[in-house]
């Protein structure tokens, strides 16, 4: 059964000489790596009434060329002058879009409305407590699965005064409706840890592959976060019985027993099958808030993972000391070679009067993250 219940069954292994050559290739390096800007795609998402901008930034295939982008923090407004005005933040929103090419593109924005006709957060938490981020999801057995980060405000009034109180999986058994008509069913998922010695949280990625979906996560100490792997059959997602656990030699049904997979890592990444190098890429903002976006390879998505490598480095960080720049990942459905990864991050501002004065901040900055070996020589 063993063989069977498996993360690690690659596409690639339909492909046995692309195989033969990744497992003898060198592990991939800063310079195997090219990176640009996408301002045609930034210019789909940046709005001047309505939706306005938010974090988070995670996708998902739904079905015939749609992907679904899921949002954290959300203003929505108006823009006048380079300024957010009259606008009003919420904890989460939604987005269709059709069609990769920006040229073609066509980008709808979602968000609830609550009892009173006010603008509201499209999910919020069963319990009543706090509010939800919506982190990664995937189609399973025609049901959508999202991964829901709960948090609440303490006493510290800076821009990170919050903290994580719980982690749930959502089931939309209704996900190509239009978002603010989902039917969400929540379960909190019982292997996160919050508030002790170390915190646990699951839904920074996710990979899928016959008929199971490895479930990426975090373990926090002192600062310091770790990847942790869950994996389960897709009919089983939300069967917490079902769920396994990477450990330092196999799989286990103890969720702590759960390996660290990798250092220095942020809440938010990705992991993404590339196929020209036959290697699965690790995308990370450097501990979580930095100017540098950084790739690992490895032949399993548990790894052993490569050294990180700079593939980019965010202009933003440039454009004042209160400003910062975070949660990268990949988004591999958006991506026209074989070679390549659309990467997006989220610039933002330590004060939200910042951010709220300079509406070029708080907008998906979309990246394109290129294999040098799949480029034409004269590009190298």
């Amino acid at each position: 059964m063993e063989n069977v219940f498996n993360c690690s069954s690659r596409p690639w292994k339909i492909f046995l000489g692309i195989l033969s050559v990744a497992a003898l290739a060198p592990r991939l390096l800063g310079g195997d790596w090219t990176a640009a800007s996408l301002p045609e795609t930034d210019a789909l998402f940046q709005r001047t009434n309505g939706w306005l901008g938010a974090d988070g930034d995670f996708t998902v295939s739904l079905t015939n060329g749609l992907t679904l982008w899921l949002f954290s923090d959300t203003f929505i407004g108006e823009v006048s002058g380079g300024h957010r005005v009259r606008s009003t933040m919420i904890n989460n929103s939604a987005a269709w879009q059709e069609d990769n090419d920006s040229a073609r593109a066509r980008v709808t924005f979602f968000h609830g409305t609550s009892a009173d006709g006010q603008l509201a957060s499209l999910i919020v938490p069963a319990d009543g407590r706090g509010w939800f981020w919506l982190f990664d999801g995937a189609m399973a057995r025609g049901k959508l699965i999202l991964f829901l980060v709960q948090i609440e405000r303490t006493d510290d009034p800076s821009a990170f005064g919050f903290r994580q109180i719980g982690n749930w999986l959502g089931e939309v058994s209704n996900p190509l409706v239009p978002p603010a008509q989902w039917q969400v069913t929540q379960k909190k998922i019982p292997f996160a840890r919050f508030g002790g010695a170390e915190n646990i949280s699951f839904g920074s990625a996710i990979w899928q592959t016959n008929g199971f979906t490895c479930i990426f996560g975090t373990r926090e100490r002192n600062g310091v976060k770790t990847m942790i792997l869950a994996r389960a059959p897709d009919a089983d997602l939300a069967d917490f019985t079902a769920w396994r656990f990477r450990a330092n030699a196999g799989w286990t049904t103890n969720a702590a027993a759960a390996a660290d997979l990798g250092n220095n890592l942020a809440s938010e990444y990705s992991v993404s099958w590339l196929p020209a190098p036959g290697r699965f890429v690790l995308i990370n903002t450097e501990n979580g808030l930095s100017e540098k976006i950084l790739a690992r390879t490895a032949s399993e998505p548990w790894g052993p993972w490569s050294a990180p490598a700079v593939v980019y480095r965010c202009p933003e960080a440039a454009w004042g000391k209160r400003v910062f720049c975070y949660a990268a990942k990949a988004h591999p459905m958006l991506a026209t070679a074989s070679g390549e990864l659309i990467v997006t991050y989220a610039a933002n501002s330590f004060d939200l009067a910042g951010v709220i004065s300079d509406a070029r901040l708080y907008w998906p900055r979309f990246v394109r993250v290129q294999w040098r070996a799949t480029l034409p020589a004269t590009t190298r």
